[in-house]
């Protein structure tokens, strides 16, 4: 049995190493900057836009959401355990530094939030059973490009990583933050992952139990409890970390230079800082990896480009709020260690640096890529209740995430049965795998959970960034066409936006040629 996990955990590693190869950390990047020049930076140009965009009157309808609750969809499957334990592991195995290269791809990646979610809204259909709106890469990918094999093999791609691979990050981060608040319980014996804590088994049972009443809803169910909980607790957690930012307001400067100064150093900036600043900034904030797209898709908006700039601001709520909040509790307080080696090696691991120590002066052995960190810092200055609050963020953080991955997984299942005939039923399979997916990480204590969430954000971006910039070179570049007409009836001050894709070049947008027909014939 162990010979078996050990030769599974060197699988995992050796695909996350394939995947997350160099090159691809610098294309993340060089993408983000691209479709920042491309669009002259929109996503500083039209922030004050996306600010009214978001805030405007709800303009759901029976087959779409509001854009508000697209936001809150998409923004459930950025705000997860990424922001809490994410960043507390590229903080301990890249160091401060990581936190500037987050800032970075955030920035940079808003862009590219912007084209695939635009890319979304213009080449959505509408289900003709439920009447609700479908998109994502698998759609625009077949007819923005033609390239119907590319959408089946990003459906597949979405499937295995959103039904499967990045599920149990999150249900781990929720069963790792109870343990730490409740303790494991009696310990008991499981065939499938040997000895589980009772408390374990209790929070995955109640996880089990909300997650199947939601997802047998549907999208408004899952939109509905969204809106209410990502909002609320993503702001909840802002004003903690600002509590402890004005406690100790007179090591801000000293701390932004740390973070800056510590991302360009030769040892730690020009390698594990860029690296993990990367990686945990795409696994949070999730742009170019496609999955904000489906969301977007779902959307009631008069124009793609609306939802495309509300897209681009949720990557800012993601990381440069929720994301740098983390980050501020855990360098303020230095409640965390620096590792040498990004396998993270139990008893034998080695540290850089090595602030969490015990009474005795022993430093304490913590596994980076959990919550603890950032329950040590809250405990720091909040006492017994710390740990608890984070706790409780992390559970509706990841649980929010959880329904968002499920909702793609959907999505993208839907996709394959509208082209190989499947009845709807196959849906339950991917809502039983959710479940499985689900009870299995958070029960597990596979020490290589995180790697294998990073092999399905790898498999989804590497197929969405390379599609985005064939897209913008073979077709025409819909999404600066869209872009320049939204921007022409801002200039002209329309009441009503309006989205004629035949006008711009713009083929196979069939769900807004109908809606043009349908109101040409209505006047």
């Amino acid at each position: 049995m162990h010979s078996e996990k050990n030769t599974v955990e060197a699988v995992v590693l050796w695909l996350n190493d394939v995947i997350w190869n160099p090159s691809f950390i610098w294309l993340c990047l060089g993408v983000g900057l691209f479709f920042s020049l491309m669009t002259r930076f929109a996503q500083v140009r039209h922030f004050a836009e996306m600010c009214r965009l978001l805030f405007r009157s709800d303009n759901s309808s029976e087959h779409g959401i509001s854009s508000f609750q697209a936001l809150s969809v998409s923004l459930s499957g950025r705000v997860g355990i990424g922001n809490i334990a994410g960043v507390a592991a590229a903080i301990g195995f890249g160091g401060p530094g990581a936190v500037f290269w987050m800032w970075v791809v955030a920035f940079l990646g808003a862009s590219t939030a912007y084209v695939e979610s635009t890319l979304g809204q213009i080449y959505k259909v509408r289900d003709v059973k439920t009447g609700e709106y479908l998109g994502g890469p698998a759609y625009y990918f077949e007819r923005c490009l033609g390239w119907r094999w590319y959408g089946i093999l990003f459906a597949i791609a979405a499937i295995l990583s959103c039904g499967l691979f990045l599920l149990g990050p999150q249900a781990n981060g929720v069963a790792n933050a109870m343990a730490e608040v409740f303790g494991e319980g009696k310990m008991v014996e499981s065939g499938l992952v040997g000895s589980v804590g009772t408390h374990r088994l209790i929070t995955t049972a109640g996880v089990l139990v909300l997650l199947g009443f939601i997802i047998f809803g549907g999208i408004k169910r899952i939109a509905n409890f969204a809106q209410i909980v990502v909002p609320f607790m993503a702001l909840a957690y802002i004003i903690l970390a600002m509590i402890i930012v004005f406690i100790n307001i007179n090591h801000v400067p000293a701390l932004f230079a740390l973070i800056v100064g510590d991302a360009f150093s030769p040892t730690a900036g020009l390698g594990a800082a860029i690296g993990m600043g990367v990686k945990r900034g795409i696994y949070s904030n999730e742009a170019g990896q496609g999955t904000g797209a489906h969301a977007a898709a779902a959307a009631e908006v008069e124009h793609p480009v609306q939802q495309g700039l509300v897209q681009a601001f949720s990557v800012y709520i993601d990381t440069l709020f929720v994301c740098t909040a983390t980050a501020l509790i855990i360098l303020m307080t230095q409640q965390y260690n620096i590792v040498a080696d990004q396998h993270f090696a139990g008893e034998a691991t080695q540290y850089l640096v090595a602030n969490l120590k015990d009474a005795s002066g022993a430093v304490i052995n913590v596994d980076p890529g959990t919550t603890a960190y950032t329950q040590y810092a809250m405990q720091s200055v909040f006492g017994k209740s710390g740990p608890v609050l984070v706790a409780i963020a992390t559970f509706f953080f990841a649980f929010t995430t959880i329904l968002a991955y499920y909702y793609i997984a959907e999505i993208n299942i839907l996709y394959l049965a509208r082209k190989f005939g499947w009845k709807r039923d196959v849906t339950l399979i991917v809502k039983l795998s959710a479940m499985f997916a689900v009870a299995y990480g958070s029960i597990s204590s596979a020490g290589y959970i995180w790697k294998i969430g990073d092999i399905g954000v790898g498999l989804t971006a590497w197929l969405n960034i390379v599609g985005l910039i064939i897209i913008f070179f073979v077709t025409g570049r819909p999404t600066i066409r869209a872009l320049r007409d939204y921007e022409r009836q801002q200039k002209e001050n329309a009441a009503v936006y309006t989205f004629d894709p035949e006008k711009l070049g713009i083929k196979n947008a069939t769900f807004w040629e109908e809606r043009i027909k349908a109101s040409k014939n209505h006047d």
